[in-house]
């Protein structure tokens, strides 16, 4: 939690607001990731590509 409190604080004082969505993006797929690996999900993650 610490990494994502000091991320807020570098991104509000540089003003760099629009980052937030390129990071919640990759966290998304990093979570499609993680879940096509092993589960029943997946069939259904590979035809999304």
């Amino acid at each position: 939690m610490s990494m994502l409190k000091e991320l807020w604080i570098f991104l509000r004082a540089r003003k760099k607001a629009w980052l937030w969505p390129v990071f919640v993006a990759m966290a998304l797929l990093g979570a499609l990731i993680v879940l096509a690996q092993g589960s029943a999900v997946a069939p259904f993650i590979y035809t999304l590509f």
